[in-house]
């Protein structure tokens, strides 16, 4: 919508009137929040899992190692 005035000297004014905001801005809101709401949905989860799941089991050992430690400990190894 343009509005046009005229001063006193007969020169015309033309106002234009901003249409709401513009395409490229919305994108970057729409963008940005979505980012936003990714970081803070994952931090989220993040503590809950840190509170609720038990602790991670460790790699079982190799009976390979096993029997190794057992040897430098003097202790013979079952089966020989």
């Amino acid at each position: 919508m343009v509005d046009q005035f005229a001063d006193s000297s007969n020169n015309m004014i033309i106002e234009e009137v901003n249409k709401g905001l513009n395409p490229g801005t919305i994108v970057l809101l729409v963008v940005a929040t979505l980012l936003i709401l990714f970081f803070v949905g994952n931090y989220a989860l993040y503590m809950y899992a840190q509170k609720t799941l038990p602790p991670r089991k460790k790699k079982p050992v190799s009976k390979k190692k096993l029997k190794r430690e057992k040897l430098k400990q003097g202790v013979s190894a079952p089966g020989e």
